[in-house]
């Protein structure tokens, strides 16, 4: 483990230099960063591959914020096939705001059931092929506030596996949405937020074997003090009714929701998450991040049938684009029960 550590620390340092020549002094209204990946999560194993990090700035104005692109393929030593693409869209003084994802994948996958208290004998071992494309547009009510609508597709195909006819939610294996989005986005960044409120509140029902509806609430507040320190704090709450296929229950873990546990390896009908990040400046262009946070798994909104999970960890960053403040990130992060996981990316977590 040290010697990934290392190795990660050293690649950090050569990729400082390799992207000094963005920061120029001309403007430019669409900057491409394509770079190698090598990494590591608990989801894969150790990946390799390649992504392109796209910032758009086509109307140079004060009224709009930057927009960004990642385009991203990755091949992992589970043999899992990965390419995805995900997009932050603000249109001119950002009256139309536009973002979604494409995911392709062939992906030999883990499952355990549902609930807080599964454990490894529960482990069913299964292979698919998917797709999960989502989309949303908004219109901006008023400076920061916007209403949006949306809708999308999920559908996994080829599964195979062991005792899959075991679980009924493994039965259902594609679904069809259609939501409401209420958002507020008054950070000063989307990438790397430095200041600024975020509200995210997503209602929306989905088609599948048994129809369902899914709510999710997502709140994160920025802010920097002296020195450039940074407090970041989020909480997000998923709750879906029904029996919904096993790929829409609430999930916890992965990169964006509670760092430090392998996603998918836990998931119920309601989650709930609060994650706080400490940044600070460390030297030149890079600095360090502290993590932690709590989350909780229930079948339905009471505490006291809910399963409690603490993550904590510690993130390198290294600024590649001093105009934007867009970081490069290595997260390393521990929870409870033997989890842990690295972590690499463009951007903060949240």
């Amino acid at each position: 483990m040290i010697r990934i550590v290392v190795n990660f620390f050293l690649l950090s340092i050569c990729f400082i230099q390799s992207v000094k020549a963005l920061d120029t002094t001309r403007v430019r209204k669409i900057k491409v960063l394509p770079v190698p990946t090598i990494g590591y999560t608990p989801e894969t194993d150790f990946y390799f591959g390649a992504v392109s990090l796209f910032t758009i700035d086509l109307y140079q104005d004060s009224f709009t914020r930057t927009s960004n692109v990642d385009l991203e393929f990755n091949y992992t030593l589970r043999n899992q096939s990965i390419f995805e693409t995900s997009w932050n869209y603000f249109f001119r003084q950002e009256k139309w705001f536009l973002d979604g994802v494409f995911h392709v994948s062939a992906y030999p996958d883990f499952y355990y059931g549902i609930g807080g208290q599964t454990t490894e004998q529960d482990e069913v071992r299964f292979s698919s092929s998917r797709l999960n494309t989502q989309v949303n547009l908004y219109k901006k009510l008023r400076q920061n506030l916007f209403l949006g609508v949306g809708g999308g597709i999920t559908h996994y195909n080829k599964v195979k596996g062991d005792s899959l006819t075991l679980h009924e939610e493994l039965r259902s294996r594609r679904a069809a949405s259609a939501r409401v989005v209420l958002l507020y986005d008054g950070r000063n960044s989307i990438l790397t937020p430095q200041s600024g409120f975020y509200f995210k509140l997503h209602t929306g029902y989905n088609f599948s074997q048994q129809n369902y509806p899914k709510i999710e609430l997502d709140i994160r507040k920025y802010h920097t003090g002296a020195r450039e320190f940074t407090v970041a704090g989020r909480l997000y709450q998923a709750w879906v009714g029904n029996t919904p296929p096993f790929f829409d229950y609430p999930i916890m873990g992965g990169d964006q929701v509670a760092r430090g546990y392998f996603y998918g390896r836990f998931r119920d009908k309601s989650l709930s998450s609060f994650q706080v990040e400490l940044r600070t400046p460390l030297w030149h262009r890079m600095g360090l991040a502290f993590i932690g946070g709590i989350s909780s798994l229930s079948p339905n909104f009471s505490w006291a049938r809910a399963t409690f999970f603490p993550n904590v960890g510690l993130g390198l960053r290294v600024m590649v684009d001093k105009r934007e403040t867009t970081n490069f990130r290595i997260d390393y992060a521990i929870g409870s029960r033997n989890q842990s996981g690295f972590y690499i990316s463009f951007g903060e977590s949240f």
